[in-house]
């Protein structure tokens, strides 16, 4: 059975979900915490999250390179819950992101995960490189989900 075109990972974090949702939605932060991208902006007059909201991250592709700028748009925003968007253009999706935040006892349970787009070129990429590609990019969330734990427990 091959490996799912996804992952994800989760932290708990000793914060309440209002300020966890001021990190993961403000995509402008994003350099702060990810070690691929390392900045992002608002694009289109958009200036915050909301479903259709529109934003480009910079990318340094597995923290090394090559560096490229990737359209994303807001598919879901749930303040306190859900955040998630999508990697691509209206007409050709790649990849989608997203932070899940679940309060508990005070605190949070933060999941940030990714689903690639099943057609036939990705399944295909997953096939060969999925292996490594889903390992660099669990690595990834750890790392972003730890460094926001430090913002937010700080």
């Amino acid at each position: 059975m091959s490996r799912p075109m996804s992952g994800e990972v989760s932290l708990w974090m000793d914060a309440p979900p209002e300020k966890v949702w001021d990190l993961v939605s403000d995509v402008t932060r994003i350099g702060e915490f990810s070690p691929e991208t390392f900045e992002a902006r608002w694009r289109h007059g958009h200036d915050g999250p909301a479903v259709g909201a529109r934003f480009k991250g910079h990318v340094k592709r597995n923290g090394v390179g090559p560096t490229y700028w990737t359209p994303c748009t807001v598919t879901a925003c749930e303040p306190e819950r859900l955040f998630e968007f999508v990697v691509g253009t209206d007409e050709l999706a790649v990849n989608n992101w997203g932070y899940r935040l679940e309060p508990r006892d005070g605190g949070t349970l933060v999941t940030e995960y990714f689903r690639l787009e099943t057609r036939r070129a990705l399944r295909l990429y997953w096939l060969v490189l999925g292996r490594l590609r889903g390992l660099t990019n669990e690595r990834g969330m750890a790392t972003t989900l730890r460094r926001m734990k430090d913002v937010v427990e700080a």
